[in-house]
């Protein structure tokens, strides 16, 4: 019994957390289908299975795409059938989890009832359960994200080997999930030396601890780093894809276009006597690699001959960056608009967004005294927050920060009640809640009195 009353919170907070995705895709998602990015996951995932390829087109092999979320689209596909339903129940289920380490998370760095609060927050708030109802990999970036920062975290509170272990683990799935995964597993060996040097811990322990973890995470990357020489005859630690964000990022339509000045165009329509070099449909592995090494160039040069526009290009991925939501071709609340349930969950989003924008720096302020505990949450912040400036502003990509904007706003609701309960502040919120409650109880009583009263007669 003493053990179901720690775990029923948990229990309540994932199913919370699931019943809302599931409702969101059966109907914002209902009539949904795959477009675009999630096509092309799509796509390799079927091919693995009908033609035992990593391709995207038929039978013509690719480097440009990570390998995690089509291999579990294909498993899915090979136990339920080739649907995209039963992937998004998946991403559903893993996102009812990121709300569970949410609570788990503020619980320990707080206090058990701010846990549940901000659980229960996390599990409504649109912003984490709109990337369910697509097969991006949005979802499954933050899940393993943010299971790596509290992976971290408990680390800190006590060094264990199984812990290394599954943080290295969770970083090397990270990385076959996006590419940028790596720079993660370097800042969470820059995290373990400096909580070595902190809290005093042996420099062979955390010698032990940063090569097991970095083996563990290599395990993982190794085998698809193999793949990709043999069939690219180049070195591509995970997948290609850089030059065309940046082509796409760095081009006089992000200056020109209305509606996209400082967001991102395509090539294809951006720069197409670049990108039209190169075949569109029937570019294999070893095309793509110079094809992203070509518009990698031509972005470094646009830039180069473009230093007076860059303040602003910069400042505006900030600013989009911010936005409570943006555009996307694929995304059910803009693929299916006229929707009650669409138009009800944009309201909602943007109701959440900004209040949780306040409480997180609210919050990043007054747990300053708690920072060893967050550093490694301040240095994941920060390296989104670059890499958005440097790539391209879209609140696509700050999709995996959002668990860490919420665990901030759990310590703004532990600072404030932390620091009112007990003060002549608090004393007196109480004495005015105390007042209401017994005025509503008074009305009740003689609402209660009246109605028997008027039996009688």
């Amino acid at each position: 019994m003493s053990r179901f009353r720690h775990t029923w919170p948990t229990i309540a907070i994932f199913t919370l957390a699931l019943f809302v995705r599931i409702l969101y895709n059966l109907t914002v998602a209902k009539a949904y289908y795959p477009l675009h990015d999630s096509l092309y996951y799509q796509a390799i995932g079927f091919h693995m299975l009908s033609q035992h390829c990593f391709c995207l087109e038929s039978y013509i092999t690719t480097v440009y795409r990570t390998p995690l979320w089509p291999i579990l689209i294909a498993l899915l596909s090979l136990i339920f059938g080739k649907s995209d339903f039963f992937a998004r129940m998946l991403l559903c289920i893993l996102d009812a989890g990121t709300c569970v380490l949410i609570s788990l998370f503020a619980r320990d760095l707080f206090q058990h009832r701010v846990g549940i609060i901000i659980g229960i927050i996390a599990a409504l708030d649109p912003t984490l359960y709109i990337y369910t109802g697509w097969l991006y990999t949005e979802t499954l970036y933050t899940f393993l994200l943010f299971a790596f920062c509290y992976t971290l975290y408990r680390l800190q509170r006590r060094f264990r080997l199984r812990t290394v272990v599954l943080s290295g683990a969770l970083v090397g799935l990270l990385s076959l999930t996006r590419p940028n995964g790596l720079l993660v597993l370097l800042l969470g060996i820059a995290w373990l030396a400096v909580m070595g040097w902190l809290l005093r811990h042996s420099w062979r322990q955390i010698l032990s601890g940063t090569l097991l973890m970095a083996v563990t995470a290599c395990m993982l990357i190794a085998p698809w780093t193999v793949r990709n020489y043999e069939v690219s005859h180049s070195f591509v630690p995970v997948a290609t894809g850089d030059g065309t964000v940046l082509l796409g990022a760095y081009n006089n339509a992000i200056l020109n276009t209305p509606g996209y000045q400082g967001s991102w165009v395509n090539p294809l329509r951006s720069s197409p006597k670049i990108a039209y070099a190169f075949p569109l449909l029937t570019c294999n592995a070893p095309c793509e690699v110079a094809r992203e090494t070509a518009f990698r160039d031509a972005a470094i040069q646009w830039i180069k001959t473009h230093l007076a526009a860059m303040p602003y290009v910069l400042a505006m991925h900030l600013v989009n960056m911010w936005q409570p939501i943006a555009p996307e071709a694929d995304m059910p609340i803009y693929r299916f608009p006229y929707q009650f349930s669409s138009k009800l969950v944009l309201v909602v989003l943007n109701l959440f967004a900004w209040p949780i924008y306040a409480l997180a720096l609210y919050g990043l302020i007054m747990t300053r005294g708690k920072w060893r505990e967050l550093l490694f949450v301040y240095l994941i912040l920060l390296f989104t927050i670059l890499e958005n400036l440097i790539f391209y502003g879209s609140p696509r990509f700050r999709a995996p920060i959002e668990p860490l904007l919420l665990l901030l706003s759990a310590g703004a609701f532990w600072w404030i009640a932390h620091n009112t309960l007990g003060t002549p502040l608090g004393h007196r919120a109480g004495a005015v809640l105390n007042r209401f409650s017994n005025m509503i109880r008074s009305n009740l009583v003689a609402t209660r009195e009246i109605s028997n009263c008027a039996r009688e007669l």
